[in-house]
């Protein structure tokens, strides 16, 4: 292959410096229209009802005592313990407060407390995602694991393994179920193993009280077996919720080379969501329906992120980009089909993932 030659060189080096003033230009629109104040008190109103709701949860499961209906307690601490998380995730990102310390104590507590999640670990997960969603090799959340999110290099080779491999778009939801234990389980091996970690010391107590302290109070209260029960059904409900609503924004969306040199503008959106459904799916998904604002500008509150839309949305247009939005069904339903023809594609020898797939 010719070296490139001056002429293709300023080309690329005009268009880069042409993308590149594609977001800024965007940014300076944001910050005009005040889209990144802070929202005081949309968040005090939310963190009030959750925290309501939460204790009502915990007086109602002391009023039951020995009753199986405290199933239905369980299935609601799973909404909660879900929204809480998403309250913590707004913290992590710098949308609660403008202060960077207090974000992050607000983060920790929820995440750590309520969510038995360690925030340090989650952080360091999170930012590489943002940075490079959807890239193979840098965005960890597309890293193979049990499920494949681009085909696979070395798909499994026993018979059993290859049918749940080819057809693992229609048990990945059901995976999700054990998606929060999963999720406790990096948490602890992370504080446990890597001494560096910020607030090391607090978050390993804070999740002491949630990943022991929790179950130890239901073992006291209840018999074995319905305290096992509550356990399971909060677990798995909470898995399910939290990881339907972050699959809806990325899989089935455009997966980048490891080289990709695609600018930032566009790196987040064409490989971004949205989910329909307005002001409901935004309390339901904890704004995570707004995917592609929240990308652009994840420092942006939650709900100002439904106001950015007709301005992005244009900005798209304008740009030429294509702006993705589907119902939840049918975001579930490309989840489901992407994964499937992914088992698929690995049946055939590993050429490139990205062209495999087209």
């Amino acid at each position: 292959m010719s070296a490139p030659t001056l002429e293709t060189t300023e080309r690329r080096a005009r268009a880069s410096a042409a993308h590149a003033s594609d977001y800024s230009a965007l940014l300076k629109q944001v910050k005009a229209d005040g889209l990144l104040e802070r929202r005081y008190t949309y968040y005090a109103v939310r963190a009030t009802v959750l925290g309501l709701a939460l204790a009502g949860v915990v007086v109602g499961a002391v009023f039951l005592g020995d009753s199986w209906v405290q199933a239905a307690l369980a299935a609601a601490l799973a909404i909660i313990v879900v929204q809480v998380v998403f309250l913590s995730h707004d913290a992590a990102h710098r949308q609660i407060f403008k202060s960077n310390r207090a974000n992050e104590l607000a983060a920790l507590v929820m995440g750590a407390l309520v969510g038995g999640i360690s925030l340090a670990w989650w952080n360091n997960k999170h930012n590489k995602h943002h940075a490079t969603p959807n890239t193979i090799g840098k965005d960890s959340d597309i890293t193979p694991s049990v499920v494949h999110f681009y085909p696979a290099e070395n798909p499994p080779r026993s018979t059993v393994g290859r049918l749940l491999h080819e057809r693992q778009g229609w048990w990945f939801f059901p995976l999700l179920m054990v998606e929060e234990i999963n999720l406790q389980v990096q948490s602890v091996i992370a504080v446990l193993t890597r001494p560096g970690l910020r607030r090391r010391g607090l978050e390993i107590s804070l999740m002491a009280v949630r990943l022991l302290g929790y179950p130890a109070l239901l073992f006291i209260f209840l018999p074995a077996g319905k305290a096992a029960a509550f356990l399971g059904i909060q677990a798995a409900l909470t898995g399910l919720y939290l990881g339907a609503a972050f699959a809806a924004s990325h899989i089935g969306m455009q997966v980048l080379p490891h080289d990709s040199r695609i600018d930032f503008f566009r790196r987040q959106v064409l490989t971004s969501r949205n989910v329909s459904g307005g002001r409901i799916a935004g309390w339901a998904m904890g704004g995570l329906n707004w995917q592609i604002e929240h990308h652009l500008f994840p420092n942006m509150p939650r709900p100002n992120l439904r106001l950015s839309v007709p301005l992005i949305r244009g900005y798209c247009a304008e740009k030429q980009v294509a702006y993705h939005q589907l119902t939840i069904l049918r975001a579930w339903a490309t989840v489901v089909g992407h994964l499937n023809r992914v088992g698929l594609a690995s049946k055939d020898a590993f050429r490139c993932p990205i062209a495999s797939m087209r």
